[in-house]
């Protein structure tokens, strides 16, 4: 075991509950069991690479090509987007976090038996050479029969900033063919494959395609309706106005390095953002909180 893990294990493993170990190239990974659920959490991007609640199949997922390696996020689990999301010329896609290390501040076991692990960061030189603010980001993820992750955004500095950020989790699904999406009827949405133009929902979302949309001005839970897996996973948010749902098919597949030949028959991206218009503005002094609850129901 290397220095790193073990001091992380001295100073915050929870005896039965939670440990670090080498996730790859030096890289350390919290895992947690609990009679409840156990997961996994790369300090690397405070990325959740996998949780399953007890008597359950794992719900996130995570692609058989996957790497772990410094300065390069994981495809799939929850990799955390912010202080933008999407696409910046001459910037790293979808912000500055998902490939830094975050600071383990403090791992504890509440009164209901959940783990709960709080990572941080703040701004250093290398951060506001990209983006020239002040901060303090923490990511709670709290391990239960749910799995709630809170990303909280101070402005510890001196001028007001916009940010927009995303909890971008990948599911795991039988069959996308046979997956129904509900809780964005009679939503807009604005569609990337249509150069974002924008679109009224219709129904329970299905798919028969790539799909691609930033769903706007809804604060709506989701529902993924796995007909395959036969288990339904509920998307419940707070301090997020914006739902991305995304599924590349089978053409757009062939253009990620990290995903395997057909993998996206089985995973679906349903994501708690503040994306597009739906911007969110800080004071200095001020915090938001956006929050991802996910269940099996």
């Amino acid at each position: 075991m290397n220095q790193t893990v073990a001091t992380l294990n001295r100073r915050f493993g929870l005896a039965d509950r939670l440990h670090f170990v080498d996730g790859g190239a030096g890289l350390s990974v919290a895992e947690i069991k609990t009679p409840q659920a156990s997961a996994r959490v790369a300090l690397q991007g405070a990325q959740v690479l996998a949780w399953q609640p007890a008597g359950q199949k794992p719900v996130l997922w995570v692609s058989k090509t996957a790497v772990s390696e410094p300065g390069k996020g994981v495809r799939g689990g929850v990799p955390v987007c912010w202080p933008w999301f999407g696409a910046r010329d001459g910037l790293p896609a979808h912000g500055l976090v998902r490939a830094r290390l975050w600071e383990v501040r403090a791992t504890t076991q509440d009164a209901a038996g959940q783990v709960l692990l709080r990572l941080g960061m703040t701004d250093d030189a290398s951060t506001r050479a990209l983006w020239d603010f002040a901060f303090d980001l923490e990511l709670l993820v709290t391990v239960g029969p749910t799995l709630t992750l809170a990303l909280a955004t101070r402005n510890t500095g001196t001028a007001a900033f916009a940010i927009t950020d995303a909890l971008h989790s990948y599911f795991r699904v039988g069959d996308i063919a046979q997956t129904v999406v509900q809780g964005l009827d009679g939503g807009d949405y604005l569609d990337k494959l249509q150069n974002f133009a924008p679109v009224r929902q219709t129904g329970a979302l299905e798919f028969t395609g790539e799909t691609d949309r930033i769903y706007t001005h809804t604060t709506a839970d989701c529902l993924i309706e796995d007909q395959a897996g036969r288990r339904t996973i509920r998307v419940a948010k707070q301090g997020s106005t914006s739902t991305v749902v995304w599924n590349p098919w089978r053409e757009r597949e062939k253009t990620l390095t990290d995903m395997a030949a057909g993998e996206y028959r089985n995973m679906l991206c349903v994501e708690t953002c503040n994306a597009g218009p739906d911007q969110v503005t800080l004071a200095p002094g001020s915090m938001h909180t956006l929050a991802a609850m996910i269940s099996v129901v």
